[in-house]
This record gives structure tokens, C-alpha cells and sequence, in this order.
């Protein structure tokens, strides 16, 4: 197994990375910014630069680090259409889900 794939499965905080795709994968149509028009597959880099940097970025908050998550994006975004200020609203909803996992308020933003 590649590194990469030891680190798109695993987490610091014993957040499963392939349960969270999948979560996404069948929720995506069900979420307010996507459209009809919108696939799961431009999307998916959103989704996992959220995920993988509220893993990452712990303690912080996501507009602390946002310049950070999109420069993660950019390069694992692939084929993806979508631009950052679209990824964003998928990257936000991504990361306020781990949060929501987790006890407490660890970044402190009130969720």
C-alpha cells in the first residue's frame, strides 16, 4: 500500500477517511449547494480537502486556515471543474461534520 493511500484511509483522530467519502458520496445531492447539474466527482476533492484538513488543522478554525485548505485543493483537485469559491461550501460542510463528531468545541467556533 502507497503512503497515499495509508494516508487517505487513516486519520490522527481516529476519523475514517473512506467512511467519510462514502457518507459524502451518497449525501452529496441532498446538500443546498449542489444542483442537479453538479456530479459527485467534482466534488469529491471539496469533501476531502474538508475532511482531511479538520483532521489536520485540529485546533484551529477553518478561516484560520482556509488559504491552506485551498492550496490543498488546488493540487488534489484533478479533474474536477469546480474553482475554490464553489470546493469551499463542500470543504466547509465537510469539516463541520468531523467537528460535530468530536467532543467538545476543540477549534472554538461555536459548533
Amino acid at each position: 500500500m502507497s503512503n497515499h493511500n495509508k494516508n487517505h484511509n487513516a486519520a490522527r483522530n481516529g476519523l475514517d477517511f473512506a467512511a467519510e467519502d462514502k457518507y459524502w458520496r451518497e449525501n452529496h445531492g441532498k446538500a443546498s449547494y449542489a444542483s442537479n447539474d453538479d456530479n459527485y466527482d467534482d466534488f469529491a476533492p471539496a469533501y476531502r480537502t474538508g475532511y482531511e484538513g479538520r483532521d489536520r488543522f485540529a485546533d484551529r478554525r477553518f478561516e484560520e486556515v482556509e488559504s491552506d485548505l485551498k492550496t490543498n485543493y488546488e493540487s488534489i483537485k484533478g479533474k474536477s471543474r469546480l474553482g475554490w469559491e464553489k470546493a469551499k461550501s463542500a470543504a466547509r460542510a465537510a469539516w463541520d461534520r468531523v467537528e460535530l463528531a468530536l467532543p467538545g468545541d476543540s477549534d472554538n467556533d461555536g459548533k
